[in-house]
Parts: C-alpha cells; sequence; structure tokens
C-alpha cells in the first residue's frame, strides 16, 4: 500500500512539473546547488521587497550569505547569469540579498552584521563583507546588496563585497540595481542521473527552474532522460522523481545505467557507473565498487562499507559506526548535545543547573563562574567569591568615615557634616545658622566648618550656655584660662570668642587709655544685625581712667584674640568687673537724675506760660461799656470854659 502511494504521488509530481517545456519561463543555467540548498540569479530592476516577494512565491527568500562557502555558491550563480551577456559595458552593477535593517533599529558597529538581519531568520553570523564603513541611520529601512563590476570576470579569490543602501520602490528601485539572489532550502538532495550512453538529462526543480548541469539535485525534484543521438524515432523519454527512500537517504528510484548502448560499452562516459564498469562479451557490462564500498540498490552508485566515510554527521558531531556496519551514531563533545535531527550538534546551556556560587556565564561547549560586583574570586578554603573590602582601598572611596558591608560598602560624614546628594561618598558642611526652624543661637549665629558658634551684639555677653546673651561690660582683663578650652566650638550651644578685649595703652601724657582690638563677624541671613562695625553702648573702665570707644567685630575663629598688652595695674583695678558695674550703676542713675531734672523744668516752664496766659487774658478784659468808645478832644474854647481856675485859657493848669 505504501508503495503504491508513493508511485501515485510520484506520478502527480511528474504530471506537474516533469512535463516537456515545464518552467521555460525560467532561468535555465542561473541555478547552483550544494549542500541542502540551491541558489538562483536573476536579472531585474526591483525594489528590495518586490525581489523578495519574487523568491517567496517559489518557496525561497532573498539569499543569505551566511559563509564563505554559501558566498562562493551564489558567486557560481551570478556567473551563470553573467556569462551569456559578455558584451556588457563596464559599470557597477547591484543584486539584492536577503539582509536588511528594520526602521527605527540603529546600526551597532560592534557586531559583525552591524544591526543587520536575515529575511529567513537565523542567528547574528560571524560572516561579513562589507564594501566600506556604514552611515549610522535609523529613520528608514535599509537594505544590503551584492557590489559586482558587471564587465569584468567573477575570480573565486574576490567574492562580491556589501553594500547598503535604500531598499527602493516600485518606482524607484535604487541606484544600479540590476537584479537579485534567492535562496531555497531543501530537506535532502539527489546524485545526477548518470547515462551510459548518448542522451539529454533535463532536471526541473520544485522552484520552476531547469537545468542540464546540477551537481546536487534538490528532493523532490523531476527529471527528463531522453536517450539516443537526435533521432526523434529512435529516442526513448524516461522520467524519475527524487525521492526520500528512507530517513536522510534519497535516491530517483531507478536501477542500471539508462541510454546503455552495446555500441559504446565502458567507453562512454564509463558506462554510468559510480566507480567501476565491467564489461561483458556481447557488448553488456555492468557497474562495480572497489574494495571497501558496496553497490546501492541503483547498481550505479558505490557507498562505503562504513557508514560514516560519508560523513553524515555534521559541525562538531563525530559519526561512530555501529555494529556490521549497517549503521551509525553521531555524537557530541563535551558541552554540547545532539540536536532534533540527530546529526548536528548544538551548545548545553549548563548555567540553567546553576553550577556557580554567584554569577554563570555561558559559553560554547562551556560555562566560566563570575563574581558579582563587591566581590572577587576567593582563595584556596575562601570559597568561590569572597568580599572586597572597599573601605582598605587606597584611596578610600569615601571622603571621611568609610564601612564596609557584604559585598558592598557605604560611606559616613563626622558630626557637623551630611553626605553630598550626588554620588554619596563626599561630605558637606551643615549650615545650622540657615537651616529650616528657630535659629540655635538666640542672638548672633556664625557658621563654620562642621559646626557653629553662638555671638552677642556690643554690651551683651555670652551666658554659660553659650546659646544665650546676658547684659554686661567688656572687660578689659585679658581671658585667664587657655583659649583652647575656653573658645572650643561645640555643636550645640558652642561658646563663641569674646566680643571685644580692650588692652590699656599709655597716653601721650601718661595717662591710662584702653587700645580696642577688633574682631570680625559672619552672620548668618536672618541674624538682626548689619555687617557694619557696631559701636560700644557703654564705656568699660573705671573713673580716672581714660578710654576711647572700641569698635568690636565678632569672629568665627575657634580661640580668642590675644590681649594687646597694657598696664597690669588696671587690670587688677577692674577685678571681677566691680568698678564697671558700679560705674554703670553711677551712669544711670546720672542719666535718671537728669531726665528728672528736665521733666521738672519742662513742668516749671508750662506752668509759668501758663499763668502768664491767664494774666495777659485778664488785662485785655474791659472794665464798663464805656471802655469800648473812643472820646473826641473838645475845643479850646470849650475845654477853657470849663476849667475856671486855670490861669491860662486853653489849658488846664
Amino acid at each position: 500500500m505504501e508503495t503504491g502511494m508513493a508511485t501515485f504521488t510520484g506520478l502527480l509530481l511528474l504530471l506537474l512539473l516533469g512535463q516537456p517545456g515545464a518552467g521555460t519561463g525560467g532561468d535555465t543555467e542561473a541555478v547552483v546547488c550544494a549542500g541542502m540548498a540551491c541558489y538562483t540569479a536573476h536579472w531585474g530592476k526591483l525594489s528590495a521587497a518586490e525581489a523578495q516577494n519574487h523568491c517567496s512565491q517559489n518557496g525561497g527568500n532573498l539569499a543569505t550569505v551566511k559563509s564563505k562557502e554559501e558566498a562562493q555558491h551564489i558567486q557560481r550563480a551570478l556567473a551563470q547569469l553573467l556569462r551569456p551577456e559578455a558584451n556588457l559595458t563596464a559599470r557597477m552593477g547591484k543584486f539584492w540579498i536577503g539582509l536588511q535593517r528594520e526602521k527605527g533599529k540603529c546600526l551597532d558597529p560592534s557586531l559583525p552584521l552591524k544591526g543587520f538581519s536575515w529575511v529567513g531568520g537565523g542567528e547574528d553570523t560571524p560572516y561579513a563583507n562589507w564594501y566600506k564603513e556604514l552611515r549610522s541611520s535609523c529613520i528608514s529601512k535599509r537594505c544590503v546588496s551584492l557590489l559586482l563590476d558587471l564587465s569584468q570576470p567573477l575570480l573565486s579569490s574576490h567574492l562580491p563585497r556589501w553594500a547598503e543602501g535604500p531598499c527602493g520602490s516600485s518606482d524607484s528601485p535604487g541606484n544600479n540595481i540590476e537584479g537579485f539572489v534567492c535562496k531555497f532550502s531543501f530537506k535532502g538532495m539527489c546524485r545526477p542521473l548518470a547515462l551510459g550512453g548518448p542522451g539529454q538529462v533535463t532536471y526541473t526543480t520544485p522552484f520552476q527552474t531547469t537545468s542540464s548541469s546540477l551537481e546536487a539535485v534538490p528532493f523532490a525534484s523531476a527529471a527528463n532522460v531522453v536517450c539516443g543521438d537526435g533521432d526523434q524515432d529512435k529516442s526513448q523519454s524516461h522520467y524519475f522523481l527524487c525521492k526520500e527512500k528512507a530517513p536522510d537517504v534519497f535516491d530517483w528510484g531507478s536501477s542500471g545505467p539508462l541510454c546503455v548502448s552495446p555500441k559504446y560499452g565502458c567507453n562512454f562516459n564509463n558506462g554510468g557507473c559510480h566507480q567501476d564498469c565491467f564489461e561483458g562479451g556481447d557488448g553488456s557490462f555492468l557497474c562495480g565498487c572497489r574494495p571497501g564500498f558496496r553497490l546501492l540498490d541503483d547498481l550505479v552508485t558505490c557507498a562505503s562499507r562504513n557508514p560514516c566515510s560519508s560523513s553524515p554527521c555534521r559541525g562538531g558531531a563525530t559519526c561512530i559506526q555501529g555494529s556490521h556496519g549497517k549503521n551509525y551514531t553521531c555524537h557530541c563533545p563535551q558541552g554540547y548535545q545532539l540536536d532534533s535531527s540527530q546529526l548536528d550538534c548544538v551548545d548545553v546551556d549548563e548555567c540553567q543547573d546553576s553550577p556557580c556560587a554567584q554569577e554563570c556565564v555561558n559559553t560554547p561547549g562551556g560555562f566560566r563562574c563570575e563574581c558579582w560586583v563587591g566581590y572577587e574570586p576567593g582563595g584556596p578554603g575562601e570559597g568561590a567569591c569572597r568580599d572586597v573590602d572597599e573601605c582598605a582601598l587606597d584611596p578610600s572611596p569615601c571622603a571621611q568615615g568609610c564601612t564596609n558591608t557584604d559585598g558592598s560598602f557605604y560611606c559616613s560624614c563626622q558630626e557637623g557634616y551630611a553626605l553630598a546628594e550626588e554620588g554619596g561618598t563626599q561630605c558637606q558642611d551643615v549650615d545650622e545658622c540657615a537651616g529650616p526652624g528657630v535659629s540655635p543661637c538666640d542672638s548672633l549665629c556664625v557658621n563654620t566648618q562642621g559646626s557653629f558658634h553662638c555671638g552677642c551684639l556690643t554690651g551683651w555677653e555670652l551666658a554659660p550656655n553659650g546659646v544665650s546673651c546676658t547684659m554686661g561690660l567688656v572687660s578689659l582683663e585679658p581671658p585667664s584660662g587657655p583659649p583652647e578650652e575656653e573658645y572650643k566650638g561645640k555643636k550645640k550651644g558652642s561658646t563663641m570668642a569674646p566680643a571685644a578685649t580692650a588692652s590699656p595703652t599709655r597716653g601721650p601724657e601718661g595717662t591710662p587709655r584702653a587700645t580696642p582690638t577688633t574682631r570680625r563677624l559672619s552672620l548668618s541671613p536672618d541674624a538682626p544685625v548689619s555687617s557694619d562695625p557696631l559701636e560700644m553702648l557703654a564705656p568699660s573702665v573705671s573713673p580716672g581712667v581714660r578710654k576711647e570707644p572700641s569698635t568690636h567685630h565678632v569672629t568665627a575663629a575657634s580661640g580668642p584674640q590675644e590681649p594687646a598688652g597694657g598696664d597690669s595695674s588696671i587690670a587688677k583695678q577692674n577685678d571681677d568687673g566691680t568698678d564697671g558695674q558700679k560705674l554703670l550703676l553711677f551712669y544711670i542713675l546720672g542719666t535718671v537724675v537728669a531726665i528728672l531734672l528736665l521733666l521738672a523744668l519742662a513742668l516749671g516752664l508750662l506752668v509759668y506760660r501758663k499763668r502768664r496766659a491767664k494774666r495777659e487774658e485778664k488785662e485785655e478784659k474791659p472794665q464798663n461799656a464805656a471802655d469800648r468808645y473812643s472820646w473826641v478832644p473838645e475845643r479850646a474854647e470849650g475845654r477853657a470854659m470849663e476849667n475856671a481856675y486855670s490861669p491860662t485859657p486853653g489849658t488846664d493848669c
């Protein structure tokens, strides 16, 4: 039943493919079959998409060039295409192959294919033959073609170079595009039919190409054999189909040489025999094989008695002959395993079994173990990986404090500093005076590297808590304690340098006089004072001692200023500030008395002015109504008559 089905299938394929004239529209010469694939070269000014469509209609794709051997096969197909065109003008021509890069995918210079991929799929192959450096572009689709000098013969030592460019369109296929190359893959190949006499064999492939000179005939191809010297009356025709006789065994299904003629015997093409031809006495002949080989069922082909002689195993697989020399098994080296065909080897990913303590990297035929960041390979007895103490490196990765952890480390800062946001390894000063919230000082706050100082305005003294200010006098006595201990900055409420220190000197007349010392103050942004020098509000010397007003500037220095020097008797006179306090009380009382005197004077002046105003008002008030009239002087006669006692008329007396 199986034999009948095979015969029916063969006849059907013969009807479709094996009839004379089938596929005459295809190229009859530009085809090369080798290994497990056939390559065809075609003329045609098409875009890359149109060329791919032409190849796919016949079951193939634009050709791949994954190895130097494959490049040689394609070069032979192109040579067949160019041979009939012997009078081609000197110009460069391009033929599309199946290497493309989609739009949006950028150039990758680190890869052999530069980011391009094969149309039919597959891994990134190591072989490449670029014509020139590629342009870095991601905005359009790019396609690759083979660059040929059409006027020069193709040499095996100069394989076609690769050129990339736009993929073209139906209206504009591309500059210098002359054709394309297709590739068709098959599961197996048959040997070409051998003729024992005059005749012609024409092969018709499944991809609609006819040829009479194939080195290997692809599976499912039809063969049309015409025996004879060209005489149509005496010619005989035979049809054969390349079939799979057994797994990985392909045969035509014929027995004995074809077109055998007693006239020629073994003299014509070795009688069609693969190895030896033995003639009989009546003009007949038989095919034979050399020692170590056996004759196959077609009575023409010889095969080694060792099944491994034909190298059925591919890649790195090794062929191991079975018992009785009738079968074989392919074996792979360590780190590889057989693929689904049991003929080739593929890499084993050992990392799937987690053989490493930390990181596993698979390699062809093996693997290697690596340590994570922060670890290094350990020595004997230390395990696979050991922690790296980054803090022990020179220089240290941290600016101040460094703490090693398992596989890493972290940095820390001293009090008064904080880690910088960038990197997390550097420390920056914390400005306590400019921080959010309430200022740490009651009055002046001076930031320093890693700390801060509190200060007071002139006329005020820093309290023992180092934060508050109390009203006091500026003492002329030099500090009694060591400067380092008295003014050592603290994180919270550190003591500030004194506001001013005056040292007495002698004036021109021998009068003691205080020499001012100047300190400068760097204030926080919210300090309620200006940067100008502050004038002293009250003198701090006892009566009888002349002191010039001193100007004080608070400084951020961690130690006190050295006293300018002076008379020690004045320092003893002002011991513990007693005289200064008495003087201050005297000034206060004097000021109060002066204010009271001024108030009394003002009150007396006010009372005086009120009394004067009342007196003036009383004097201006009229006594009777007659006071409001003005009297006109009388005439002299009248007045003389009234004054009878006047000795002189016209006068009163």
